[in-house]
């Protein structure tokens, strides 16, 4: 059988953020056709889209100025995440707004009149982000809200007098407020007791109300509309599954966001009017981004699926069809080999039903090699989305199987806390407990189990091999945790305090991460394993893949290291992609390859 390289599946391109001009016959999105994410533009249906910036850096967003021809870009250096604001004009000049590049910026929206901007920053102090507002004309800011914590500006009240701004607690708690910017005065409008998250808000036409996703005394996120008055919440939808993306169209009438279904999503419109709901036709995938044309006759979103990697889609709302605009993922060399997984339940050891994606390959012999990939998080989700090293791994024979062990969002609050600190390992026993399936119902190859995982998904890879070691053959850790206690000395000061509430904290829990850290247990690692690292990453700092490399190092344990010092916790160059992933490629077929 001839293989196709792994080149072809790296290259497919992405496209993300459509945002449409506001007259409607220019979109602009985000996609990295060059090699980098830069800013294009598709003007005509059928026409091929224009590259509009040209920057050294990735841009990792962009937004219109109402009324105008700019954007708001952001970037950073070396993805490290040190996120700055840029107005892109409309030739493509690109002018400095927050010019800060030891802090973090985060973008909060333009006032309505597209004089003002607003923006979140830890210029103060590095562990919090205070609000500011920026004048466009003269490009002066000034702070309007400081106190000790994480805040960020969600957007402009339609009155342009004051700011929705939001409070995290944790990554599944937040609250939103009004920020008065005369007066600085705020008056917080979902206080609560229990966790929930209030997420994508949108104003109401009079902009007395709010519609909101949200989990508040729920298990699921649903859809809820807040009484600014009263602070009053009206559900609107409730399902048994997590709704996302929520966006609302420019007369106010049209609210359309995603059900996330098992980690595949459906769209939803929903006439407010008319009190109804309709949903479109899409492969299986996962849709986000979405956004209406000013004159709401269409809907653009990004989709991204197994076998139709990220572009940018457009939905006709009169007729209710979908359509794709872009074509920059396009591949013809290998569509055909494209795989879809089956959604697949395995009994855990104490009788939790845990899903995963099972992705059998087209080409595959009696016994199958298997790589066993884990998301990171852990409060995330692996989706039904193109992934293009997994693809690859398939065209080589490889079963590939995803699974959203216990921790994962998108199946309720119980499940998402049942990894919470002290239960951090029951989440890995899941990782044996679904080799069992693999080797009774998936047929696989006992003698052929790799495990695979990114940043937390890392830490997954190193406690399996190190808590587990029989059950696996080869491991590949990607800017993973070796050691809890190093990680939250050394990570972002802001961020640690986010990731205590989900790991525990050094002075609280700090014998029981001694007991389970990978970095304390390197003898009991018996199966060869590759650590690949960006040196600029801000979320899991180098030294976590280091000190775990240096340990097998000394007693010449069989370790891969590849470290990429133009990159941070996301390796987003192609050149960098196609170094890790032909290692990769290579480092699994050496010792699990047919």
């Amino acid at each position: 059988m001839n293989w196709i390289d792994v080149k072809p599946y790296l290259h497919v391109r992405s496209a993300s953020n459509p945002v449409y001009h506001p007259n409607g016959e220019v979109l602009s999105f985000i996609t990295n056709y060059t090699g980098l994410p830069q800013v294009w533009e598709l003007r005509s249906e059928k026409g091929w889209p224009s590259q509009i910036s040209f920057t050294e850096e990735r841009i990792i967003f962009v937004k219109y100025i109402p009324g105008t021809n700019n954007r708001v870009i952001g970037m950073d250096v070396g993805v490290n995440e040190k996120e700055q604001l840029f107005l892109l004009k409309e030739q493509g000049d690109i002018i400095p707004l927050t010019d800060s590049p030891d802090h973090i910026h985060h973008y909060g929206g333009s006032s309505p009149d597209g004089k003002w901007i607003a923006w979140s920053s830890n210029r103060r102090h590095p562990a919090f982000f205070d609000l500011y507002i920026q004048n466009l004309e003269t490009l002066e800011f000034r702070p309007v809200y400081s106190q000790d914590g994480t805040y960020s500006v969600v957007k402009w009240h339609p009155n342009g007098k004051s700011l929705l701004i939001q409070r995290t607690g944790s990554n599944l708690d937040n609250d939103l407020g009004l920020l008065e910017l005369e007066s600085g005065e705020v008056r917080w409008l979902t206080e609560h007791n229990s966790e929930a998250v209030f997420l994508s808000p949108q104003f109401s036409k009079d902009g007395n109300h709010l519609y909101v996703l949200t989990n508040k005394d729920r298990e699921f996120i649903g859809l809820a509309k807040i009484d600014l008055t009263t602070t009053n919440l009206t559900w609107l939808d409730e399902r048994d599954w997590d709704m996302e993306e929520l966006t609302i169209s420019n007369d106010k009438n049209l609210l359309a966001y995603s059900v996330n279904k098992g980690g595949i999503s459906k769209g939803t419109v929903y006439n407010l009017s008319e009190n109804k709901f309709s949903t479109w036709d899409t492969p299986t995938g996962v849709i986000t981004d979405l956004t209406f044309s000013p004159d709401d006759s269409k809907l653009a979103y990004v989709f991204n699926g197994p076998k139709y990697p990220s572009d940018i889609w457009e939905l006709d709302v009169k007729t209710n069809k979908a359509k794709r605009l872009t074509y920059v993922s396009q591949s013809p060399m290998i569509e055909e080999q494209l795989v879809e997984p089956e959604l697949i339940h395995f009994q855990s050891f104490d009788g939790l039903e845990v899903p995963a994606f099972y992705y059998k390959p087209k080409h595959h012999s009696e016994k199958l090699p298997v790589v066993v990939f884990v998301h990171g998080g852990p409060e995330s989700q692996i989706r039904a989305v193109y992934n293009p090293f997994l693809q690859y791994f398939l065209n080589r024979g490889y079963v590939v199987c995803t699974p959203n062990v216990r921790g994962s969002t998108g199946y309720g609050k119980t499940y998402t806390h049942l990894d919470d600190v002290r239960k951090r390992m029951d989440s890995v026993r899941d990782l044996t407990e679904l080799v069992d399936w693999l080797i009774s119902e998936g047929n696989a190859d006992p003698d052929k189990i790799a495990i695979m995982g990114r940043s937390y998904g890392g830490f997954m890879v190193l406690a399996a091999i190190t808590h587990y070691p029989k059950i696996w053959s080869a491991a590949i850790d990607i800017v993973g945790i070796s050691s809890f206690k190093t990680f939250l000395e050394n990570t972002g000061s802001w961020r640690r305090k986010l990731r205590e509430l989900e790991y525990g904290s050094i002075e609280e829990d700090g014998e029981f991460f001694d007991e389970i850290d990978p970095i304390h247990r390197t003898k009991d690692i018996t199966s060869p394993l590759m650590v690949l690292h960006g040196a600029n990453d801000p979320r899991v700092p180098i030294e976590e893949a280091e000190q775990i490399v240096h340990e097998l190092k000394e007693r010449n344990h069989p370790v891969t290291y590849i470290r990429f010092e133009d990159e941070g916790h996301f390796f987003v160059k192609l050149k960098n992609n196609i170094t890790a992933y032909t290692a990769v490629a290579d480092f699994l077929d050496q010792h699990i390859g047919q």
